[in-house]
């Protein structure tokens, strides 16, 4: 059996962000751990999406996430067609989805924790994994449409 591009690394976001959250809520709960005067390590339980936005809406983001994995898990051969980026895109995305969605199924939300001070949430592996994932995926996929990759 072939391995596709993107399984190895949609299995390893998925395994780093689980395990950061599990640290996440060993150690965090109880107090925050300042890293950098701008930077700290903060427990919070969030229902929304990515840095915590439209909050409230965990069934809807079940949903969503399932679609949304499916969808990526059927179109996956076409992206992987654009090239490594794109595929490398897809696999941060499909990694960090699964791992909110495991989230969202287990505790009914996602445990975030990474805290900037100029930045309005907390966020988590999974969020920084889809949000660089999707520009990888544009980037991949426009680059090999002008034939630059």
């Amino acid at each position: 059996m072939k391995i596709s591009l993107t399984t190895v690394p949609a299995i390893c976001v998925f395994l780093a962000d689980r395990l950061t959250k599990l640290r996440a809520i060993e150690h965090l709960v109880s107090k925050p751990v300042k890293v950098l005067p701008y930077f700290s390590l903060t427990y919070a339980e969030n229902t929304g999406v990515s840095f915590g936005l439209f909050r409230g809406n965990n069934t809807f983001f079940i949903l969503f996430t399932l679609a949304l994995a499916g969808t990526l898990l059927f179109l996956r051969r076409k992206v992987e067609a654009y090239g490594k980026v794109a595929a490398l895109g897809l696999a941060l995305v499909l990694g960090g989805a699964i791992g909110n969605l495991y989230d969202r199924i287990s505790y009914g939300y996602v445990v975030d924790f990474f805290n900037f001070s100029f930045f309005p949430a907390v966020f988590n592996v999974a969020d920084s994994a889809i949000t660089a994932g999707a520009v990888l995926m544009a980037l991949g996929m426009r680059n090999e449409q002008k034939g630059t990759v």
